[in-house]
């Protein structure tokens, strides 16, 4: 048996394409599920749903469940700030600002990660990757102070959420890199799945939907998260980055606000000033050439 799924990186290249328009289209459906849902519930929702999606295709592949009780308060800190934390900010600032925007500020990922690492592993990047970090934030700054009278109306807590969302998502990844060494990507994501189910349980629990809004269109917005954007997303972008490398794949991951605000414009008629759109151009450009020029310094520096 393959470890991968496939094994061209013409269908690693593809797949990601694809992948960028599943997850692009992501947030118009969340937005939309945000209507009747609270954004913890949702989560608990969405999870659900992947986790019993992923446990059937491992149950195909094979049952061997690894674990090592010591991981157990990873596992909880993964799962608060990957997936509680930073989709309830990430859901909650869809509920203030328009997708595209947020979508932006969260391609500023990256480069916090690369600020991180300079203090948390002592790495020093090189003055191209600092120089990119500083126009990357300049873009965001561009974007959010573009519209300075949204952030009086109370545009700026979506804001807040937001950028809480992309230190939530780089804290998820630095915990999560200390677990990659044990675990097969399969398992792992299981196990986070488990702990985001469990955590987010109480609170869904009594934040359950309205009876009268729980219509088909929320239960297929809930399927589309759990299997498509959660799911079959985590099968193809784990198995893209073992095909076609982290770096390409990041690169790809980073396109994300080209496709939602393509569907924002489409299904949710939401529109964006000049000074954003320029803002956003700013701030993917940059974010790209960081990531290129981080995997090149990772190439090179063991």
């Amino acid at each position: 048996m393959h470890s991968h799924w496939w094994e061209s990186k013409r269908s690693g290249y593809l797949l990601m394409i694809m992948l960028v328009f599943f997850w692009g289209f992501e947030y118009i459906v969340a937005k939309s599920a945000l209507d009747a849902c609270k954004p913890i519930t949702l989560v608990f929702f969405k999870y659900s749903v992947g986790f019993v999606v992923l446990t059937v295709i491992k149950l195909a592949r094979d049952r061997r469940l690894p674990f090592r009780k010591k991981d157990i308060p990873f596992f909880l800190i993964c799962a608060i700030f990957g997936d509680i934390f930073y989709y309830g900010c990430e859901y909650g600032a869809l509920t203030y600002l328009p997708v595209s925007v947020v979508t932006i500020i969260l391609a500023f990922v990256p480069a916090v990660s690369i600020v991180a690492e300079i203090f948390v592993y002592k790495r020093k990047p090189t003055v191209a990757i600092v120089a990119g970090i500083v126009v990357c934030a300049a873009g965001v700054g561009l974007v959010v102070g573009a519209d300075f009278t949204e952030l009086l109306k109370g545009g700026a807590i979506g804001y807040l959420l937001a950028f809480f969302a992309v230190i939530s998502w780089n804290i998820y990844n630095f915990i999560t890199a200390k677990l990659t060494g044990h675990y097969n990507p399969l398992d792992l994501t299981l196990y986070q799945l488990a702990a985001a189910i469990l955590l987010s349980a109480p609170y869904a629990a009594f934040n359950l939907p309205d009876v009268a809004l729980a219509d088909p269109s929320l239960i297929l917005a809930i399927a589309y998260l759990g299997v498509v954007s959660s799911a079959f997303g985590f099968m193809i972008y784990v198995n893209a980055v073992a095909v076609i490398g982290v770096t390409p794949s990041s690169l790809f991951s980073n396109m994300l606000p080209v496709t939602s605000t393509f569907f924002g414009w489409i299904f949710l008629r939401e529109t964006i000033s000049f000074a954003q759109i320029m803002g956003g151009v700013i701030v993917i450009a940059a974010g790209s050439v960081v990531i290129w020029l981080k995997g090149k310094q990772d190439e090179i520096e063991p």
